[in-house]
């Protein structure tokens, strides 16, 4: 069984998300490794969204944990920040309209699109399902890659996004719409060509139709015992997930595990929960991503 902490972010600051980040990590007993040169973050920045919907990582949780690095590692330690392009999304303009490329000024981190980035073509397979990926250096060359997503309800495929969803976006390829069809076996491919050391999940805002203050750190080793704990807290049963099951069968975790800090209901209870409208906003949101509103936006 792996280990997750559960702990409460006490304020919106970055001195509060620091504090959550390193209770988290001493729950699960983690310790950076010494001699660790390059480090990898991938945040969730799905869109154009505003931290404060709750859809995508705060910067400020990001700028905690930059923190935390550099005070276990060194601070000549090298950070990047990577995302990639997506179907209705342009990499550069999240980075400056998220909050990012502040970030990126203030503490000296790199900020990488993965879709700019160089690469060579692989092939991974889930299940039945073969993909050919094109595996960013960036991602190849780290020594320690530490995934900072978010809980949220997903697609109609994966019903829930959050450790190991968040890695699709690693996946260079800009119109990843064409892997909706089948986004639950391309999601545990990636997984395993692209396999991270450590998650910590920084939920201070939950998406909804209202976002709602969660005040949620959660930390593993264990991307599939993460998604399976995200499942809880949004109200819907692992063990009927199907790109979950895939994932532990794959071997890239399991879906039991050890509860630490504060009782994962303490957020279940707190999640906002769908309601007609939001099902109807969410569908809204899956057709921008389908047809593309960059063009019209004019980026």
């Amino acid at each position: 069984m792996s280990l997750i902490s559960f702990v409460k972010i006490r304020k919106g600051t970055i001195s509060s998300f620091k504090e959550a980040i390193i209770d988290s990590l001493d729950l699960i007993d983690y310790s950076f490794v010494r001699g660790t040169k390059n480090v990898v973050i991938k945040p969730n920045l799905c869109y154009y969204w505003d931290h404060t919907t709750g859809q995508t990582t705060d910067p400020r949780f990001a700028a905690a944990l930059i923190q935390v690095i550099r005070e276990n590692l060194s601070s000549r330690t090298n950070i990047s920040i990577v995302e990639s392009d997506a179907s209705a999304m342009k990499c550069k303009y999240a980075f400056q309209i998220l909050g990012y490329t502040k970030i990126s000024q203030d503490y000296g981190v790199k900020l990488v699109n993965l879709s700019e980035d160089l690469t060579k073509t692989i092939e991974v397979c889930a299940g039945d399902y073969k993909l050919k990926l094109q595996m960013p250096q960036t991602i190849e060359n780290a020594d320690l890659k530490i995934n900072t997503a978010k809980v949220k309800y997903g697609p109609p495929q994966v019903k829930i996004t959050c450790a190991l969803k968040n890695i699709f976006g690693c996946n260079p390829y800009p119109k990843k719409f064409r892997y909706h069809s089948k986004l639950g076996e391309v999601i545990v491919a990636i997984n395993k060509a692209m396999k991270f050391d450590l998650y910590i999940i920084g939920d201070n805002i939950a998406s909804g139709i209202e976002p709602r203050k969660l005040g949620l750190v959660m930390a593993s080793r264990d991307p599939v015992a993460i998604d399976a704990a995200a499942a809880k807290i949004v109200g819907v049963n692992p063990k009927r997930l199907g790109y979950l099951k895939l994932a532990a069968k794959e071997g890239l975790g399991t879906m039991n595990f050890i509860q630490k800090g504060v009782p994962l209901n303490y957020f279940k209870w707190r999640y906002p929960r769908k309601t007609v409208r939001a099902k109807i906003m969410k569908h809204a949101y899956d057709l921008i991503v389908t047809l593309g509103f960059n063009k019209k936006l004019g980026l």
